[in-house]
């Protein structure tokens, strides 16, 4: 497993998520305001565990002043198949570019897996993000009610 940290810009620096994360983690995506309303029950009782982290390249972005205190966003990369699991950003930390520095950054841990595609699932409000930082939609996966009652958008990201 890769320990490399990133510097991505003055501010941001991504590094490998720890089992200190997790709760961090887990409240990120349960306090997404892009999972309010109808898209609630995606992440009632969704939990990032320290086991997850352990299984998977789980990355953080903190800001490089916060000592790694405050997670700004993660990612989450599975190896087998080849998905991208979890990205999710602060809501407060918006729109500050996060979530293309997560992406290339993700491209990059993919790269050096030796993965030459990446599959991702997307949350409906999220698939236009998706497609300006690259990726290709590639179908639709289809609703699993209760949890998930809606269709979804499936992209694939090619790593050169």
């Amino acid at each position: 497993m890769s320990s490399r940290t990133s510097a991505i810009s003055r501010s941001i620096t991504i590094r490998r998520a720890v089992a200190r994360d997790a709760k961090r983690l887990t409240r990120l995506v349960r306090g997404s305001s892009a999972y309010e309303g109808k898209y609630a029950s995606a992440v009632a009782g969704y939990r990032v565990g320290p086991d997850y982290i352990e299984a998977h390249r789980v990355f953080v972005a903190v800001g490089a002043d916060e000592q790694g205190g405050r997670v700004l966003g993660f990612y989450s990369l599975v190896l087998t198949p080849p998905e991208l699991d979890l990205l999710f950003v602060a809501d407060e930390a918006q729109g500050r570019g996060i979530g293309r520095q997560l992406v290339a950054h993700m491209l990059s841990e993919a790269r050096a897996a030796g993965l030459d595609r990446v599959k991702v699932v997307s949350h409906l409000p999220a698939a236009d993000f998706y497609h300006r930082v690259g990726a290709l939609r590639t179908g639709t996966a289809f609703a699993n009610p209760p949890a998930v009652p809606w269709d979804r958008p499936e992209f694939e990201f090619r790593i050169p």
